[in-house]
């Protein structure tokens, strides 16, 4: 069946949760428009499709990355987001260390620092937009110096990931968005051939140089394969944390008993941002691509589906969450689905999660209190993550 479901309507960015209740309630898989995918919107049949991945392939994120408005390949598509075993299986390896215990213990004093500093300057008494003078700050230091970036870059980097992000989400008549998106693809690609041709001729201590000297069985990434992982790099680690931070904001602006709660015991923080995490999930949406006939809720898939699966939906499951539209702080153990399942978990999860751990403790030390503006919250419009690009809020002092 379809579902007359605008997936780039305001009123959906701005709350998809009803909508995915009504998918939810449905007896069979939905077809949803404009694209006409296969929506998958319960948490078990969610799991079901990552747990097989020979059955769905990653690859269909290709299509929806690579519009004909495009006019060019897209680096992202040769990311390991986007591939399946073996290709995967090698990518991965070859940048798993970057993100191994040793490498986050490494990077959490300097994390520390940047939180710390961010919170430290920010406009106390006043709204203010919380995304830009906090929730941006901290994990565009981190990634800047994980790939040694320049510094003066930092306030392109989430319109960068913006652009990137939009892609799949904009609509086939917004022409002038189009050409910023293709000048985004253009600026990002001429930069990061530069820095890589720079640290081959000079190589660093940075993420860049040493995913350059990696090898596994004695093959390195080849400059396509680099060029994917830094385009990965850049938008998921990125918009990851930036609307972890800004959805963890707006809960504790909403809920003041439970930004007393954890100020007070700082031990709850890392319980909040699960439950963040499973409440508001960043990752809205994964795409997958049938490689063969299949039989998913009841509905027969030709081999070529493209199949859409609705995490937000997944997480607010109520077979899988008792109470699941109710934030709750006391709710028991993690929730990995907002970071995919099996062998697309994501590998940037830990980096993230000790992020937001970080800078929410600083934020807590800093202030008293987060007030709502009267100024409406503005969404990301993209279909694939969800999040605030411009939260005004007052942040009281300590």
């Amino acid at each position: 069946m379809t579902v007359r479901l605008n997936l780039f309507a305001p009123e959906f960015r701005a709350n998809p949760y009803p909508f995915f209740a009504e998918l939810r309630r449905q007896p069979t898989l939905a077809q949803v428009d404009p694209l006409g995918f296969w929506a998958v919107s319960r948490y078990a049949d969610v799991l079901h499709v990552l747990k097989n991945p020979q059955l769905f392939s990653s690859t269909g994120h290709r299509g929806p990355a690579e519009p004909e408005w495009l006019g060019r390949s897209n680096p992202f598509a040769d990311s390991m987001v986007m591939q399946d075993p073996p290709q995967h299986t090698r990518l991965r390896a070859l940048v798993n260390r970057a993100f191994g215990p040793t490498a986050l213990s490494r990077m959490e004093p300097r994390i520390r620092a940047y939180a710390e500093q961010a919170a430290a300057e920010l406009t106390l008494g006043r709204p203010v937009d919380f995304v830009e003078a906090f929730a941006l700050r901290v994990p565009a230091s981190v990634i800047g110096e994980l790939l040694g970036l320049d510094a003066s870059l930092h306030p392109r980097f989430k319109r960068w990931a913006d652009d990137i992000n939009n892609t799949s989400s904009t609509p086939p008549d917004a022409h002038e968005w189009h050409a910023q998106i293709r000048g985004t693809y253009a600026e990002m690609e001429q930069y990061l051939k530069e820095v890589i041709a720079e640290r081959r001729r000079s190589p660093r201590e940075d993420m860049v140089s040493e995913l350059l000297a990696a090898r596994i069985e004695g093959e390195a990434l080849t400059d396509a394969e680099l060029l994917g992982f830094l385009f990965l790099l850049l938008v998921a680690g990125l918009e990851t944390t930036i609307h972890l931070l800004g959805h963890s904001a707006l809960v504790l602006a909403e809920r003041p008993d439970v930004f007393a709660r954890v100020r007070a015991d700082r031990s709850l923080v890392p319980r909040f941002i699960e439950e963040v995490l499973r409440y508001e999930p960043v990752a809205q949406t994964l795409m997958r691509l049938t490689t063969a006939e299949t039989e998913l809720c009841g509905v027969r898939l030709p081999a070529g589906s493209h199949v859409m699966l609705l995490l937000g939906s997944a997480c607010r499951d109520e077979a899988q969450f008792p109470n699941s539209e109710r934030f709750d702080l006391d709710r028991e153990g993690p929730s990995n689905m907002p970071f995919g399942h099996g062998i697309h978990f994501c590998l940037g999860a830990p980096l993230a999660r000790m992020e937001a751990r970080l800078a929410l403790n600083a934020l807590l030390d800093r202030c008293g209190g987060l007030v709502r503006d009267a100024t409406p919250v503005q969404w990301h419009a993209s279909i694939v993550v969800r999040g605030p690009t411009v939260l005004p809020l007052t942040v009281l002092p300590g």
